[in-house]
């Protein structure tokens, strides 16, 4: 196959964490029974009148300042026109021209490189019902109808599957830290169309775009673009050309699969919505958007570096928000973070994930954590010694100190006792103090197991080793 050079563009559909929908009071929820959550306005009565829901411009606010977008001051909506079942009215409220956000970007890192993901615009809109088929029948569920919906755009400006799949998934990591939306692609909160041409050289104008539409995951995003681009590079070495069209990827198929070939552009007809006056932002209102954006997952990757975690540790945090959250809460603490990040992403997880448990539903709290640690850096307690308490740390409200009196927990951390226990194991093992002194790591490892079996495994093993050295090497 000869060498072709990608154009791939992405536009994604977020549904908004609002607790109404867009134009009207009726509840914004997801699985819901069908038709459940629907009103007149909905439903697209005529005579019915559209309500702007103030927190959908203040989430929109929030989410153009994380992607780094300038602000329209000044916007309204637009009617969009066309009509197909899952429109009621036979238009969908839009900004096809004050865009609430514009020029802004995503920076994501391909191979070690950053480069910025540029954003053309983003607006605020309204979602249509959900049509579901069944046989030769389709029905509707307008729970889905004026749930709030920002679509970001960006510009033609992705060379491959692999930095499409990049950008989707910081974005999807911005949006859901800003709490902006749930962004979970299997319930349809996020979903992403790919525009996709290719051409042999740079100086070529433009080849013929293909759109994919609605593709359920990141992984088959990042599939149905590499299926594209196969597609399109036979069909140009074969000397064959194709009309603009949308695709949709099939996951049986694991392939794009033609849905309409574009003969004419759309005329959807725009013109101002009527019913909605212009919409003013003011510097106000941005300043309260910006307080209320948490934390961000770049910041708290590089916060999480600086107090000594590894850099593997810090992303698993921020992949489990609830955890990273937690953790936010010590950061303020003087404790050993690297400690606190191996119990939270080891013993404390396979807990979790063993109960299918969150860490709010244990009895966790940050003053007894703090304890745990404490007590593990200073060797009161070993990680033998975690596995046997840890139910009971996360199901009963004792402090550390009381369950090790509870369980018979007693380590030796005194020094001097250590010390004459492991001086009595040289003595006695002349052969691996030799092999030792010779370079074999294993003769290390035995002894301190000897030390370990002496006291019982109730000395502190960092301590041990550290002595153990000091008295070999002395």
């Amino acid at each position: 196959m000869s060498n072709y050079i990608p154009t791939i563009g992405v536009e994604v559909h977020v549904e908004l964490k609002t607790k109404t929908k867009i134009f009207s009071n009726s509840r914004n929820g997801y699985g819901q029974m069908a038709n459940s959550l629907t009103n007149v306005v909905d439903l697209g009565y005529p005579g019915t009148l559209p309500t702007l829901n103030e927190e959908v411009i203040n989430l929109a606010i929030r989410a153009a300042t994380v992607l780094n977008c300038n602000i329209r001051r000044e916007m309204f909506f637009d009617r969009k026109n066309y009509f197909y079942p899952d429109n009621p009215k036979n238009y969908q409220i839009t900004q096809a021209r004050t865009p609430i956000g514009y020029d802004g970007y995503v920076e994501i890192e391909v191979n070690g490189e950053k480069k910025k993901i540029e954003i053309e615009e983003m607006h605020i809109e309204e979602d249509t019902c959900k049509s579901a088929h069944r046989g030769t029948k389709t029905l509707l569920d307008f729970n889905r109808a004026g749930v709030p919906l920002i679509e970001i755009v960006t510009k033609p400006c992705i060379a491959s599957s692999t930095e499409a799949k990049l950008y989707l998934e910081k974005l999807k990591e911005l949006l859901f830290y800003s709490d902006i939306s749930d962004c979970k692609m299997e319930e349809g909160s996020m979903r992403a169309d790919a525009n996709v041409s290719i051409r042999k050289n740079v100086s070529d104008p433009f080849g013929t775009k293909a759109e994919i539409k609605n593709i359920g995951s990141i992984s088959n995003v990042g599939l149905s673009i590499e299926k594209e681009i196969e597609r399109q590079a036979k069909l140009y070495d074969a000397g064959e050309t194709f009309k603009p069209q949308t695709r949709r990827f099939d996951d049986k198929l694991q392939d794009t699969v033609l849905m309409r070939v574009k003969e004419t552009g759309n005329d959807y007809r725009y013109f101002p919505e009527p019913d909605i006056p212009f919409v003013i932002i003011t510097d106000e209102m941005i300043e309260e958007a910006k307080k209320k954006i948490p934390m961000l997952p770049d910041e708290r990757r590089k916060i999480y570096v600086e107090k000594g975690v590894l850099e593997a540790n810090a992303n698993k945090l921020v992949q489990n928000r609830p955890l990273s959250d937690f953790f936010n809460e010590l950061l303020e603490e003087n404790i050993d973070f690297k400690i606190a990040s191996n119990l939270l992403l080891g013993d404390i997880s396979a807990y979790l994930n063993r109960e299918d448990k969150e860490l709010s539903e244990t009895t966790l709290t940050k003053e007894r954590f703090l304890e745990l640690v404490k007590s593990y850096q200073d060797g009161t307690i070993t990680s033998k010694n975690l596995k046997e308490m840890l139910d009971t740390i996360l199901e009963s409200d004792k402090s550390i100190s009381e369950i090790m009196k509870e369980k018979g927990i007693e380590n030796i951390t005194d020094d001097s006792e250590i010390r004459n226990v492991i001086k009595e194991i040289i003595k006695n093992n002349p052969e691996s103090v030799t092999d030792f002194k010779n370079g074999h790591d294993r003769a290390l490892k035995f002894l301190m197991g000897q030390v370990m079996k002496e006291t019982k495994g109730k000395a502190n093993p960092r301590l041990a080793n550290d002595i153990l050295l000091e008295e070999l090497k002395g």
